[in-house]
């Protein structure tokens, strides 16, 4: 199979890392909005194009996979793309999903291609396990809690912030949260009693720390709702102690069995994950195999996690998958 990157930051460098742990998957290029020449990558033999150029290539490709923002990139760049290409996003708004599905969608249908949007950890692998365990507890409530990990969002917004020359921001799980969970209890909880947040924050000298605090806690959408913690660090230190992009996270549900409902029953997924995009990396590539089969039979159109048979996922045979996956 042969795949090219379009878009080289951190999700683009985690899928070359992923495209040398697969032997079945060659990677063909990377496309960038950027100079080609100023585009430094891990492999060095690695082609650079400009994006402008991306057409020319359309033979070449099976799947394009488009490492862009969620916020403003992905909603028109997959749409466009699936015109030429099979495509494949993680695209990660949830409350957009359906609206950019339908975008997809109609371009990959009427152009003959297969897509898949919203391919990672969440939404992706995440989706997967609250698909499964609420088919296999109907009676019961689902929990998902994210971190000790880094936000890139959140962290971006904090920069944003007059003053600020870098931050990271962490969300981070309630321990006793978590606990109520996992007992079965299936407690009510708000967006604050699961979470809370910590932010490292380099200033700039001089600048007014009460008002970036302050700005920071009562900022709408992303810090109001949650109990947030401020550390102001020189930039050494942010570089030295947070520079990886790890996060993680945990999908719970908790049901109930039995004619009168008296067995509890807890399914758990926990992901630790060192690097964040590495791993989505890593799940792109094993998506993209999928779709790449799957076109290969005659579908076309939009597809999400939902649409993909487990078994399309490996480079096993089915014979290979029975004998040792079974």
């Amino acid at each position: 199979m042969k795949i090219a990157i379009c878009g080289y930051g951190n999700l683009g460098r985690g899928i070359e890392s992923a495209a040398r742990q697969n032997p079945d998957v060659e990677l063909i290029g990377v496309f960038t909005r950027r100079a080609p020449e100023s585009v430094k990558t891990f492999t060095p033999e690695l082609p650079v194009y400009s994006v402008s150029d991306i057409e020319k290539y359309r033979d070449d490709i099976d799947v394009l996979i488009i490492c862009g923002g969620s916020a403003t990139d992905l909603p028109k760049m997959t749409p466009v793309l699936a015109k030429s290409f099979n495509v494949l996003d993680s695209f990660d708004t949830h409350a957009n999903i359906p609206q950019h599905f339908a975008a997809v969608d109609a371009a990959a249908n009427e152009s003959g291609h297969i897509a898949l949007i919203s391919a990672g950890w969440d939404p992706g692998m995440f989706s997967l396990n609250r698909l499964y365990a609420s088919c296999i507890l109907p009676d019961g409530k689902d929990y998902t809690f994210w971190g000790k990990g880094i936000s890139q969002g959140h962290s971006d917004a904090v920069r944003r912030i007059e003053g600020v020359l870098d931050a990271r921001q962490y969300t981070v799980p309630v321990p006793a949260a978590l606990e109520a969970v996992r007992s079965g209890s299936n407690p009510e909880l708000t967006t604050g009693e699961k979470h809370t947040r910590e932010c490292y924050v380099v200033a700039e000298e001089g600048a007014d720390l009460e008002r970036i605090e302050r700005e920071i806690k009562t900022m709408p959408n992303y810090f109001d709702e949650y109990e947030t913690t401020v550390h102001f660090i020189s930039m050494e230190e942010l570089k030295r102690d947070h520079s990886e992009l790890p996060h993680g996270g945990f999908v719970i549900r908790t049901g109930k069995t039995g004619f009168d409902g008296g067995h509890k029953h807890v399914i758990e997924y926990k992901l630790t994950l060192d690097s964040n995009p590495e791993f989505t990396g890593s799940v792109l590539v094993a998506f993209a195999r999928a779709i790449d089969k799957m076109h290969k039979r005659g579908v076309n159109g939009c597809k999400t996690v939902f649409d993909i048979a487990p078994a399309d996922l490996s480079p096993l045979s089915p014979e290979e998958l029975r004998a040792h996956m079974l």
